[in-house]
């Protein structure tokens, strides 16, 4: 496996990389296709990108924290992280690009004009963790990357930037406290730490992770 280190620079690559993946693939999606079934047991593709959007706005009150030392909390309540989930399936195809598109344009230059001193200040997440700023855009990585194969239309393991894989697979293995992984291709690797469907034989089963 390569060098799980990763840089503020290369999260943020790859949160382009996952966001372009996930718009491009909600691009085509008509009414039946948002509500088709997700990877995501219980989940269709309209609570998915309900998610990653409500995610996206999240993170924007967390940079705002950072830009300017006033407390932002992501989330006012989990209900209401739970609510923004929820409401996917009420919303329109179109509303759901609109939501997804623009929270992530806004997040994208929020976080582009956080200046040196303010990347290193910190936020508290949504699950009580004191991170400095610079951590924000590896959190949105992993939503969209992780979520943009979750939409079940092709998008695999195979198909995310090594570096984001090995980041990934190292945080995982940390956070499950694994000591040995199964051999196998990275993307494979990584897909089982996730928890997703993957192609190793006889690696015990996980549950789903994000």
């Amino acid at each position: 496996m390569t060098d799980g280190t990763q840089t503020p620079a290369d999260a943020c690559a790859w949160a382009r990389i996952g966001t372009e993946l996930m718009l491009n693939a909600v691009a085509g999606f008509d009414e039946a296709g948002f509500s088709a079934p997700s990877v995501l047991p219980d989940w269709t593709r309209k609570h998915l990108v309900a998610h990653v959007a409500a995610n996206a706005d999240g993170l924007h009150n967390l940079v705002h924290w950072a830009a300017t030392s006033e407390p932002t909390p992501m989330y006012a309540s989990p209900e209401e992280r739970a609510a923004g989930i929820a409401r996917g399936p009420s919303l329109s195809a179109g509303e759901l690009r609109s939501w997804l598109t623009g929270s992530s344009e806004k997040l994208a230059v929020a976080l582009d004009r956080l200046t040196g001193e303010q990347w290193h200040r910190e936020v508290v997440t949504a699950q009580g963790r004191t991170v400095p700023a610079t951590e924000l855009p590896w959190m949105r990585a992993r939503e969209v990357c992780v979520h943009a194969v979750d939409l079940g239309t092709g998008v695999t393991f195979a198909d995310l930037p090594d570096g984001f894989l090995a980041a990934l697979a190292d945080e995982i293995r940390d956070r499950r406290q694994l000591t040995e992984l199964p051999d196998g291709p990275l993307p494979e690797v990584t897909a089982w730490l996730a928890g997703r469907p993957h192609s190793l034989a006889d690696a015990p089963e996980l549950a789903p992770w994000l």
